[in-house]
């Protein structure tokens, strides 16, 4: 069975149509049946970044659909060069480069003005903060808001009826988030490594396209992978308690 024929079977034994598929990847309707017919002509770049998204959806193993995938197109699966990969971009960045280089432009004469008049102010006196001494400061600032975010979560957690579940990915994986009513809370992929928060009302409920990729914790308690690697799987957390049902 050919890697179009694989994504096919899964999406259509997941119940899904092409449309809920690409809603939920973010991925065109035309592309998704271009590569269920086995037509990659997008570029090998785009095609092995898709076929992931869309393997994690459907509870396929994203490493085993993109081997498939290289052993039935060897003739394109190589490495794509900077400049094909952006060459359909180069009319745009055309039509933006002139606005571009004219605020350049304007940015660096103020600076310019700005070295000038302090040049000219006297070196003895105290110098104030400049502009290339601001970003500096904002690793310190990013410090502080992932602090108070995370006192927020806690403060979330202890709050009666309140569901707080944090996600940790050790690879890319798809997840859906919905509060108790069903109000989508999020829906997407998200990247290897990346760790987020998703608070809610009474129950939290999330469908998860790969459980071996995500770690879980609900209401500060770990509670692990929710299944093997490639699996999908649907679990409701309600206040009270970590476990899932």
């Amino acid at each position: 069975m050919s890697v179009g024929a694989v994504l096919a079977e899964a999406r259509e034994r997941a119940g899904l149509t092409v449309r809920q598929l690409g809603e939920r990847t973010r991925i065109r309707e035309t592309v998704i049946e271009r590569f269920e017919q086995d037509d990659f002509s997008v570029g090998d770049f785009y095609v092995r970044g898709h076929l992931q998204a869309i393997a994690s959806a459907l509870g396929l193993d994203p490493d085993e659909v993109l081997r498939q995938y290289a052993q039935e197109n060897a003739d394109i699966a190589s490495p794509v060069r900077a400049s094909a990969v952006f060459r359909g971009d180069v009319g745009e960045r055309a039509r933006i480069a002139p606005g571009w280089t004219k605020a350049a432009a304007v940015a660096l004469a103020i600076v310019v003005v700005v070295v000038v008049a302090r040049m000219l102010g006297g070196a003895g006196e105290k110098a104030g903060p400049t502009a290339a001494q601001v970003p500096v400061t904002a690793p310190h600032l990013h410090a502080r808001q992932d602090k108070a975010h995370d006192k927020k979560t806690f403060e979330e957690a202890l709050t009666p009826g309140r569901v707080v579940v944090k996600v940790t990915t050790r690879k890319p994986a798809y997840i859906d988030v919905k509060d108790a009513k069903g109000k989508e809370i999020f829906q997407g992929t998200l990247p290897e490594g990346k760790t987020t928060t998703y608070s809610a009302k009474d129950k939290v409920r999330m469908v998860i396209g790969d459980a071996g990729a995500v770690r879980v914790e609900v209401n500060g308690k770990d509670v692990g992978t929710l299944g093997r690697d490639g699996q999908m799987v649907r679990r409701t957390f309600a206040a009270g308690g970590p476990s899932p049902r």
